[in-house]
C-alpha cells in the first residue's frame, strides 16, 4: 500500500551540440551522460550543466556529413576505460574521451540495426542488416555468427507423447471442425518498424530477441543462452509489439500486445510460455508502446508510449508510466506526459544501473531529465478516535481508500475508491487534527482535487464504495466530497524535496536536496522559514538525502526524524540505526521495522538520542514489551489512533493486522485511567492480556470505583473470568512493567490483593443485584486465598428453599452445576459433610459421580449418632482431628481414653489442653503424656517442665537430669524431700554432668553446698582456670594449705601452657603470612603476563608448583564441580569434612590464597579470644609474687597482638579485594590479561568464600594488660 513520490528533479536544457540527439548511456562512475546524435558524441555534466567532451565522428568519416546518419548503441566500458559505439552503416568505434582518439574495431557490410552489451559487460551482440546475430568477446573477438530466423523450437523444446491431442479435445461451440482448423498468424502491427530487440537477463546467462518472422509476418520471441545456443521459442501470440524487456530478477520478459478491444503488456516465461498480463488504460489503436524498462530491482516496469493518432488540431503527446506489481494486481504509480512535436518529443529513457528508482529521460531538443522516486505510504496522521487511519493507494486514475479503523480490506480492494479524468501522480492528507481525514488529490493534468470528510447533501459522483459496499457485507462509512480550497505560500531558497509537519506543535520541517532542515509554523503570522535547530543550537542537517521524514517529540525537544532508501535511520543529524526499512510516529511511540524481520516500538516521552541509539543497536532487547518478531520483508502502513491495531505489508502486498505489546499495554493504561473499564477488558480478553492489570494498574482507584467496573461490564460470564484470573502477583512488576516515568503505581494495601478484591466486589454485587450477579458472588467467595466453600453451600442451600420472582434469579441447581466447575466434586462432597447438614450433603451428592451405596449407608450412621459424637466421626472423616476432640471432649469420661489416643497419634497436646480445665484429671493425664512425647523427642528441658507443672516430679527430675538443668533438679529434689545423703549423690551426679559441658564453676558450687565436698571444688575450679574463684573456698575453709599444694603448681603449669600456645600461632602466623605474599606476587605475574588460560597441565613443567595456583578456569570449576556433585550425597559430618579440605594448604593446590587467609584470620580469632583468659592468669602471677613469668606472658602476648595488627593491612589489602571482585582493565591491559583477570574472577573467588576478603575484627578495648608487671 505504497506510492511512488517524486523526490527530486534534475534538468539539464538546451545543451550546446550540433545535430539533434538519437540516442544516449550514462557513465555512472563520473556522473555523466553520453548523448549521441548524427555529428557525433558529446559527454555532459548535469549536475555542473556542463558539456565536459565532445567527439565528432564525421570528421574522421564514420558519420555522412549530410546528416543522414545514425548512431544506434552507445555502451560505457568501465574496464577499457573508453566508450564503444555503433553506427547503422557498420562501424564499431572505441572512443577514448580522455585521449579524445578513435579506433574502429569492426565493420558490418550490411549495416547494424542494434547493438547490445551483457550486464557484465563480457559478450556484446550485433544485429546485422543481413538478419544474422554476431557475438563477439569484450575484445571484440567474433564467437559465432548466426541466423536470426530459425526453424528450431531450441533446447527446451516441449517433450508429447500423444496425450491431450488437439483433435481429441472439446471446443465448445466452436465445434469439431476447430480440431481440424489451420493456423493463422496475424502480421505485425502497422506501426512495427521491424527491427529486431534484444533485451539480457540480469546475471547475464540468458538474452532474448524479438523478431518479425519473414514466413509469418508476426513477431516471435526466442531465448538464447550466453553460449549462443537457441533454447525456447515463444508461443504464437496475435499482436505481439516490438517493444522487450527481460526482468533483472529472471522471471518474466515483458512484451505488448494488441488485443480486439485493448492494449496489454504480456510477459512471457523462459520456455517462451505467456504467463500474465495486464491492460493499459488506453483503447484500441490510441497509442503505441515504444519501450520497456525494468529498474535495476525489478520493482517498476516504465511503459514509454505515444499516441498514434489525434484530432485535428490536437497535439499528440507521448507518455512514460511507471507501473508496479502488489498482490498479483498492477498499480499505475505515475504517469508524465510529453509532447511529440518539437524539443519536447522524447529520444530515449533508461533507468540508472545503481541507484534504482532514478529515470533519466532524453529530449529531442538537447533537453536532458533525471526523476528521483522514492516509496511512500501517505496515511492520515490524525491522533484521535475521529481519524479513520485511512490509507491512499493510487492505481492510475483512481485513488484506493482504506479505512482501516472500521475495516481491514486487503489490496487490492478497498473500502471506497475516488475516480479522477486523468491519472493521479500524488495524494495527501491533511496536518490538521480535526481534518485528518480531508485529503488532496494532484493528478498528471497538475490539477489540484481537495476531497473533505463530512456530511454532503448529494452523493459525488467521483466516490465509488469498494469492499464494503457489497450486498453482503456493509460497512456504515463516512465518505468525502470534493470541495476547492486555497493555501498560502512561503518562498525558500532552495529545492524542497520534502516535508512534514506536527499537528501538535503546528510545526513544518522542510527538507532541501542538500540535506538542511528548515522549520516552518502554519500558524505565525509571518511566513518566516528558518533553519531547524538542535538542542545544542546547530542547525540540523540530514547527511544523506530522507525519502521518508517525520516530527516528533523525544523527551522535551521536537526532532526530525528520517530515513533514507539504503535503511539509516537518523533522528536530527545523528545516525541511530542503519537496518530500518520503514518506521511510524504514533502519539508517544516510535514504531520501527527491521532488516532482522522485528518491528520495535519505543517510547519518546522520557527517552533520549544514547538510550534510543543504544535501544536500536542491542540485539537484545531486556523489555518484553519493545520487541515482537514479524514475517520477514514487513513493512509499516499505518497504526490506528486510540486503537491498538498495527497495519503491516508482506513484500507480496497482503495485509496482517497485529496488535504490538507496547502499544496495547499503553492504551489499555489510558482506558483504565479514564475508568473505561469495558473497553480495557474487552481489549485483554481479547488479546489475552492478563486480567489483574486492572486492579494492579491502580489498586486504590480500582477499589473506589468498584461498582463503575460492574455496571461497564456488566456480564456475569465476564466479572466470572476476572476472578478466575485473579493471583496475589503484582503483574505490573513482573509481566508488565509499567514506563520508568509512570507514577501511577501506588502503594498497596497491608491485606492480601484477592481477599480485597473479592470483599470488596462481592459488596458491590450485592448492593446492585444480588439475584443477577449470584453466580459471581460465589466465584468471590471461591476465589479468596482461604476458599469460604461452607459459606458458598450454605447460599446455594438457602437458594433451594427461595423462589425468588427476579427474572434474573438463579436457582439452586444451577448454582450447584456451576460451582462443580470451580470445585472439584468430592472436595465439594466434603465440604458439605463439614457443614453438619444432610440435606445439603444429599444435594452435592446427587450431583457428583459417587454411588449412592456408598454414601447412604455412611448417612444413615451418622444420622443414628448423639449430635456431639456425630459431628466428631464427620470431622475424623474429614480429617479435622482438632475440630474432632472438640466435639469429643463434650461427649463424657467415657470416652475420653478414645479421645486420648486420638490425641497421642495426631499430636493435639496443646489443643486438648484447651478444653479441660487445668484441676481435672483429664487435664493432669494429657499433661502426663505431653511430657513423655517431649521425653520422645528428646526435648528433655520442656517435658521437665510439663512434668513440674503437673505435679510429676519423679519424671520431671529426670528430666532436667538429663537436660543438665541443675538449678530445677534440686528444686524438684527439695519436693521430693529428698535426704542429705540423697541430695550429696545427686549433687555428685549434677557435677559430672557439668564438668562434661566445661561449667567448672557451676559444679563446683554443686559439690560445695549440696556434696559438702569443698576440696573436689577447688580443684574443679582450678581446673577451669577459675583462679579466683579457688582461692575464695580456700579462704572461706581456711585451707591455705592448698595454695602451695595445688594452685600455684596450676597457675605455673597454665603459664607454660599459654606460653608454648603464642609461640605456636606466632610461627604460624608468620609461615602463613610469607607464603601469602610468595602466592599473591605469583599470581599477579601470570596475569600480568595472560599466563591464566595457559598454565601448563603437566608436572615436568619448572614453574608448576609456583605458578598451579592461578589454573584456568574451566579446569578449576571442571574438578570442584563434579566433586560437589558427589558430597552433596553424604552425610553433613563428611560434607563438613570436604568443606575443610577444599581450602587445603598444600602448596600449588588451586584456592591455596584462600586457605591461607582462612588460616590467618583463624589465629587472629584465637588469639583475640584469650584476652580474658591472659588478663585472669596475670593477676594471680603477680598476686604471688611470679613476676617473671607474668611479665614474660605478657611480652609474648603482646608482641603477637601487634604482630596481627601491623600484619593486617597487608593481608587483607583494599587493592587485593578490589581486584578479586574488578577485572584488570585500563589502558596497559592486554586481551590475554583481561581474560585471566575474568577466569581468576569467575574461579578463584567464590560467592560462599567472599567473607574471607574481610578482615578480623580486633577489640582494642578489651583489657587484657596488668600495668603492675610493665
Amino acid at each position: 500500500m505504497r506510492n511512488l513520490k517524486l523526490f527530486r528533479t534534475l534538468e539539464f536544457r538546451d545543451i550546446q551540440s550540433p545535430g539533434k540527439p538519437q540516442c544516449f548511456s550514462l557513465r555512472t562512475e563520473q556522473g555523466t551522460v553520453l548523448i549521441g546524435s548524427e555529428h557525433g558524441l558529446i559527454e555532459v555534466d548535469p549536475v555542473s550543466r556542463e558539456v565536459k567532451n565532445e567527439v565528432s565522428l564525421v570528421a574522421e568519416g564514420f558519420l555522412p556529413e549530410d546528416g543522414s546518419g545514425r548512431i544506434v548503441g552507445i555502451q560505457d566500458l568501465l574496464d577499457q576505460e573508453s566508450v564503444c559505439v555503433a553506427t547503422a552503416s557498420g562501424d564499431v568505434i572505441l572512443c577514448s574521451l580522455s585521449t579524445q582518439q578513435l579506433e574502429c574495431v569492426g565493420s558490418v557490410a550490411s549495416g547494424i540495426s542494434i547493438m547490445s552489451w551483457s550486464p557484465d559487460q563480457e559478450l556484446v551482440l550485433l544485429a546485422t542488416g543481413q538478419q544474422t546475430l554476431i557475438m563477439m568477446t569484450k575484445d571484440f573477438e567474433p564467437i559465432m555468427e548466426q541466423q536470426i530466423h530459425q526453424d528450431d523450437f531450441g533446447e527446451s523444446k516441449f517433450i508429447t507423447i500423444g496425450w491431450g491431442r488437439k483433435e481429441t479435445q472439446f471446443h465448445g461451440s466452436e465445434g469439431r471442425q476447430a480440431a481440424f482448423q489451420m493456423e493463422t498468424f496475424e502480421s505485425a502491427l502497422p506501426w512495427d518498424d521491424h527491427r529486431p530487440q534484444i533485451t539480457w537477463r540480469g546475471d547475464g546467462q540468458f538474452f532474448a530477441v524479438s523478431v518479425v518472422c519473414p514466413e509469418t509476418g508476426a513477431r516471435k520471441v526466442r531465448v538464447w543462452n550466453r553460449e549462443f545456443v537457441l533454447q525456447s521459442t515463444s508461443e504464437p501470440v496475435a499482436g505481439l509489439g516490438p517493444a522487450l524487456a527481460w526482468k533483472p530478477s529472471g522471471s518474466l520478459i515483458a512484451s505488448t500486445q494488441d488485443k480486439p478491444n485493448q492494449q496489454d503488456i504480456v510477459f512471457f516465461e523462459k520456455n517462451g510460455l505467456l504467463h500474465g498480463h495486464f491492460t493499459l488504460p488506453f483503447l484500441k489503436d490510441e497509442v503505441k508502446v515504444n519501450d520497456l524498462l525494468w529498474n535495476a530491482d525489478s520493482s517498476v516496469l516504465a511503459v514509454w508510449l505515444e499516441d498514434l493518432q489525434r484530432e485535428e488540431g490536437s497535439i499528440p503527446k507521448t507518455y512514460v508510466q511507471l507501473w508496479t506489481v502488489g498482490n498479483y494486481h498492477w498499480y499505475l504509480k505515475q504517469s508524465l506526459s510529453f509532447s511529440t512535436c518539437g524539443k519536447s518529443k522524447i529520444v530515449s529513457l533508461i533507468w540508472d544501473p545503481v541507484t534504482p528508482y532514478r529515470l533519466h529521460v532524453l529530449c529531442q531538443g538537447w533537453h536532458y531529465l533525471c526523476y528521483d522516486w522514492h516509496w511512500t505510504t501517505d496515511r492520515s496522521s490524525g491522533d484521535n478516535s475521529s481519524d479513520l487511519s485511512s490509507v491512499a493507494v493510487i492505481d492510475g486514475n483512481r485513488v484506493l481508500v482504506t479505512v482501516f479503523r472500521q475495516t481491514v480490506v486487503p489490496p487490492p480492494m478497498c473500502s471506497y475508491q475516488l475516480l479522477f479524468p486523468h491519472p493521479v501522480n500524488q495524494v495527501t492528507f491533511s496536518a490538521h487534527p480535526q481534518k485528518s481525514n480531508d485529503l488532496a488529490v494532484l493528478d498528471a493534468s497538475n490539477q489540484i482535487s481537495v476531497y473533505k470528510c463530512g456530511d454532503c447533501p448529494r452523493a459525488d459522483p467521483t466516490v465509488k464504495l469498494g469492499a464494503v459496499g457489497g450486498s453482503g457485507f456493509k460497512v456504515s462509512l463516512r465518505t468525502p466530497h470534493l470541495e476547492k480550497r486555497y493555501n498560502s505560500s512561503a518562498t525558500v531558497d532552495g529545492v524542497i524535496i520534502s516535508l512534514c509537519c506536527n499537528s501538535k506543535t503546528k510545526s513544518v520541517a522542510l527538507q532541501l536536496t542538500d540535506g538542511q532542515i528548515f522549520k516552518y509554523l502554519w500558524e505565525s503570522p509571518s511566513l518566516a522559514v528558518k533553519p531547524w535547530k538542535n538542542s545544542g543550537g546547530f542547525p540540523v542537517r540530514f547527511p544523506y538525502p530522507c525519502t521518508q521524514i517525520e516530527l516528533a517529540m523525544i523527551g522535551e525537544e521536537e526532532c526530525v526524524l528520517g530515513l533514507t532508501d539504503r535503511c539509516r535511520f537518523f533522528i536530527n543529524d545523528i545516525e541511530v540505526a542503519s537496518n530500518a526499512t520503514s518506521f511510524a510516529v504514533y502519539d508517544e511511540f516510535l514504531l520501527l521495522t527491521t532488516h532482522s524481520h522485528t518491528c520495535q516500538c519505543f517510547c519518546l516521552r522520557d527517552a533520549s538520542f544514547k538510550t534510543l541509539q543504544a535501544s536500536m543497536s542491542s540485539s537484545h532487547v531486556s523489555n518484553g514489551e519493545v520487541l515482537r518478531k514479524v514475517e520477514r520483508g514487513s513493512r509499516i502502513v499505518t497504526v490506528v489512533p486510540q486503537d491498538t491495531k498495527l497495519i503491516l505489508q508482506m513484500p507480496r502486498g497482503n495485509l496482517e493486522v497485529v496488535h504490538h505489546r507496547a502499544l496495547v499495554l499503553a492504551q489499555i493504561r489510558k482506558w483504565l485511567d479514564r475508568l473505561m473499564f469495558k473497553e480495557a477488558f474487552e481489549c485483554m480478553r481479547k488479546l489475552r492480556i492478563n486480567l489483574n492489570l486492572i486492579y494492579d494498574h491502580n489498586p486504590k482507584v480500582f477499589l473506589e470505583n468498584v461498582e463503575t467496573f460492574i455496571k461497564q461490564i456488566d456480564s456475569v460470564n465476564h466479572i466470572n473470568l476476572f476472578f478466575t484470573e485473579l493471583k496475589e502477583e503484582d503483574v505490573t512488576k513482573t509481566m508488565y512493567p509499567p514506563p520508568v516515568s509512570s507514577s501511577v503505581h501506588l502503594s498497596r494495601d497491608d491485606g492480601k490483593k484477592l481477599d480485597l478484591v473479592c470483599d470488596a466486589m462481592r459488596a458491590a454485587m450485592e448492593n446492585i443485584n444480588p439475584h443477577k450477579y449470584c453466580l459471581s458472588i460465589l466465584t468471590s467467595h471461591v476465589k479468596k486465598t482461604t476458599p469460604e466453600l461452607e459459606i458458598v453451600l450454605q447460599k446455594v442451600h438457602e437458594l433451594q428453599g427461595n423462589n425468588s420472582s427476579d427474572p434474573d434469579a438463579v436457582s439452586a441447581e444451577e448454582a450447584l452445576k456451576y460451582l462443580l466447575l470451580l470445585v472439584d466434586v468430592n472436595e465439594l462432597y466434603d465440604h458439605s459433610l463439614g457443614t453438619y447438614d444432610f440435606d445439603l450433603v444429599l444435594m452435592v451428592a446427587e450431583k457428583s459421580q459417587k454411588d449412592p451405596k456408598e454414601y447412604l449407608p455412611f448417612l444413615n450412621t451418622l444420622k443414628k449418632m448423639e449430635t456431639n459424637y456425630q459431628r466428631f466421626t464427620i470431622d475424623k472423616y474429614l480429617k479435622r482431628y482438632e475440630k474432632a476432640i472438640g466435639h469429643l471432649s463434650k461427649c463424657g469420661p467415657e470416652y475420653f481414653p478414645e479421645c486420648l489416643n486420638l490425641i497421642k497419634d495426631k499430636n493435639l497436646y496443646k489443643d486438648a489442653l484447651k478444653l479441660y480445665s487445668p484441676s481435672s484429671q483429664q487435664y493432669q493425664d494429657i499433661s502426663i503424656a505431653y511430657g513423655e512425647h517431649l521425653m520422645q523427642e528428646h526435648m528433655y528441658e520442656p517435658a521437665g517442665l510439663m512434668f513440674a507443672r503437673c505435679g510429676a516430679h519423679e519424671k520431671a527430675l529426670s528430666a532436667f537430669l538429663t537436660c543438665g538443668n541443675w538449678k530445677q533438679a534440686l528444686c524438684v529434689a527439695a519436693q521430693l524431700n529428698f535426704t542429705e545423703d540423697q541430695l550429696a549423690g545427686l549433687g555428685r551426679t549434677l557435677a559430672g554432668k557439668l564438668v562434661e559441658q566445661r561449667k567448672h564453676i557451676d559444679a563446683a558450687m554443686v559439690l560445695e553446698q549440696y556434696a559438702q565436698d569443698y576440696e573436689e571444688a577447688v580443684l574443679l575450679l582450678l581446673e577451669g582456670a577459675a583462679w579466683e574463684e579457688a582461692l575464695r573456698l580456700v579462704y572461706k575453709y581456711n585451707r591455705l594449705d592448698i595454695i602451695e599444694t595445688n594452685i600455684k603448681p596450676s597457675i605455673l603449669e597454665a603459664q607454660k601452657n599459654y606460653m608454648a600456645f603464642l609461640d605456636s600461632q606466632t610461627a604460624t602466623f608468620s609461615r602463613h603470612k610469607k607464603r601469602l605474599l610468595v602466592v599473591r606476587e605469583l599470581k599477579e605475574q601470570a596475569q600480568q603476563a595472560g599466563l591464566a588460560d595457559e598454565v601448563p597441565h603437566g608436572q615436568e613443567s619448572d614453574v608448576f608448583s609456583e605458578t598451579s595456583s592461578v589454573v584456568s578456569g574451566s579446569e578449576m570449576s571442571g574438578r570442584y564441580s563434579h566433586s560437589n556433585s558427589r558430597i552433596s550425597a553424604r552425610s553433613s559430618k563428611n560434607r563438613r569434612k570436604a568443606e575443610r579440605k577444599k581450602h587445603s594448604l598444600k602448596e600449588g593446590s588451586p584456592l591455596e590464597d584462600l586457605a591461607l587467609l582462612e588460616a590467618l584470620s583463624e589465629v587472629v580469632q584465637n588469639t583475640e579470644n584469650r584476652k580474658d583468659e591472659v588478663y585472669h592468669i596475670l593477676k594471680v602471677l603477680f598476686l604471688f609474687e611470679f613476676d617473671e613469668q607474668g611479665r614474660e606472658l605478657q611480652k609474648a602476648f603482646e608482641d603477637i597482638l601487634q604482630l596481627i595488627e601491623r600484619s593486617i593491612p597487608e593481608i587483607w589489602t583494599l587493592t587485593y579485594q578490589q581486584n578479586s571482585a574488578t577485572p584488570v582493565l585500563g589502558p596497559n591491559s592486554t586481551a590475554n590479561s583481561i581474560m585471566a583477570s575474568y577466569q581468576q574472577q569467575k574461579t578463584s573467588v567464590p560467592v560462599l568464600d567472599a567473607e574471607l576478603f574481610i578482615p578480623p575484627k580486633i577489640n582494642k578495648r578489651t583489657q587484657w594488660k596488668l600495668s603492675l608487671l610493665d
